[in-house]
């Protein structure tokens, strides 16, 4: 069981950056507009999304789930800072359900950093 509960938040974690990728590789007009009304589209857009998906797959892997966290708690973070300053927390009637899946991953995130941080290198 011990093992069982980082897993299952190391895959939340995961799927939640890796399924929002095809809304970002596809040029969807969701986030589109979203990009668009930071000042980051089209490159921004596709950066963060070849960055979310290399935080995914650290957190998949074991050695490297800190480094996964530490990197999606500093792309979510910058996405929760861009909802709070410029989106909004309401994206085109979505309810704030993006704003509040950044917070829900942000958490989970730092949970993992925090159970992980023994193997990261430069805090031993």
């Amino acid at each position: 069981m011990k093992k069982f509960i980082p897993l299952v938040l190391r895959l939340i974690v995961a799927i939640i950056l890796i399924q929002t990728l095809r809304y970002k590789f596809t040029a969807h007009p969701d986030s589109i507009y979203i990009f668009e009304k930071v000042g980051l589209e089209p490159y921004g857009r596709i950066g963060i999304g070849v960055l979310e998906l290399v935080a995914g797959i650290l957190l998949l892997i074991p050695k490297t789930v800190w480094a996964g966290a530490i990197l999606t708690l500093g792309i979510i973070g910058g996405a929760i800072v861009m909802h709070l300053t410029q989106i909004g927390i309401e994206v085109k009637n979505d309810g704030g359900l993006l704003f509040f899946t950044a917070i829900f991953t942000f958490i989970l995130s730092g949970i993992l950093l925090y159970m992980n941080r023994l193997k990261v290198p430069f805090f031993k």
